[in-house]
């Protein structure tokens, strides 16, 4: 049997690298950053850098980076974390063509996101974001073509300068 990668847990993590969509590559491939299993940021840096990883169609990354979030956030917040991580999955089930996977994981941050109510923590866009991921499974279902700039939201809520 073939030895598997495994953190210092023992839970199975790959160590090859990933392509943007966050598919593996063969080994001795040169892929996109990893993003740290240990990350810990203040809310705002997460928000910012899955941003940041959104705007550029690294939604797999943006992913990882707010499940970091979701799995160090305080009880009262890891369902809005874990709705943003979800919503970034979905993006990435997008860009991979995987249309059953996307509908699945929109479904899923939506409801979660759902549960805060304006004002939601840090200024997320809460509301804002399940009128999106809404409104992409409806699109999905349509059979209406998603652009790359469809999949880039704002996590935030955007005050106008």
């Amino acid at each position: 049997m073939a030895k598997r990668d495994r953190d210092e847990s023992g839970r199975p993590r790959s160590a090859r690298p990933r392509d943007t969509l966050g598919r593996p590559l063969p080994r001795g491939r040169k892929g996109v950053p990893p993003i740290p299993n240990d990350l810990r940021l203040p809310p705002a840096e997460t928000l910012a850098y899955a941003q940041d990883l959104l705007d550029r169609g690294l939604a797999f990354s943006a992913h990882e980076v707010l499940e970091a979030a979701w799995k160090n956030s305080a009880d009262d917040e890891r369902m809005l974390w874990q709705g943003l991580a979800q919503l970034a999955v979905g993006i990435t089930h997008v860009q991979r063509g995987n249309v059953k996977g996307a509908f699945t994981l929109f479904r899923r941050a939506s409801v979660r996101l759902a549960h805060f109510d304006p004002p939601a923590p840090y200024a997320i866009d809460a509301a804002g974001l399940v009128t999106y991921a809404d409104a992409l499974v409806d699109d999905l279902a349509k059979g209406v073509e998603i652009t790359p700039t469809q999949l880039r939201p704002h996590l935030v809520v955007v005050r106008p300068p």
